[in-house]
């Protein structure tokens, strides 16, 4: 039996990679049910200022045809609480490389009061979207 029942995690999950596959897989043996927000393009550019190269609607069926994930929802701001208002998740998958960010400090606070726990998955090394956006400008 699985330690959780309903997990989530997020990512804007553009050119996507092996690291995104990883998170995805570990997610779901942890889980019975997991519940992705894909972040959409206006998101992505009130925080970091550039769209993503591919866009949402795309991103979004990519990350439905994977076989961990169960539900795929919008992610339309990065407030984790109003997430779990949404969805009632018992566990929020979140990369290693977050810990001890102040944002899920203080979402890690807020969740372990609702009985949610904040489960860190390790972060795959070598791999990443603005990686990949190096390589393809070479």
């Amino acid at each position: 039996m699985k330690p959780f029942k309903v997990g989530y995690t997020t990512g804007v999950f553009d050119m996507f990679h092996v690291g995104h596959l990883n998170i995805l897989q570990r997610a779901k043996n942890l889980c019975d049910f997991l519940i992705v927000g894909v972040s959409t393009d206006e998101l992505v550019m009130t925080y970091k200022n550039k769209l993503p190269v591919i866009p949402y609607l795309e991103r979004r069926e990519i990350i439905e045809s994977i076989k961990y994930v169960d539900q795929v929802v919008a992610q339309e701001n990065r407030d984790k609480f109003s997430a779990w208002e949404a969805y009632k998740f018992d566990a929020m998958f979140v990369g290693d490389d977050w810990r001890g960010n102040e944002l899920f400090n203080e979402v890690e606070v807020k969740l372990n009061g609702v009985g949610t726990t904040v489960v860190y998955l390790p972060y795959t090394q070598g791999v990443s979207s603005s990686l990949l956006r190096e390589k393809v400008r070479l």
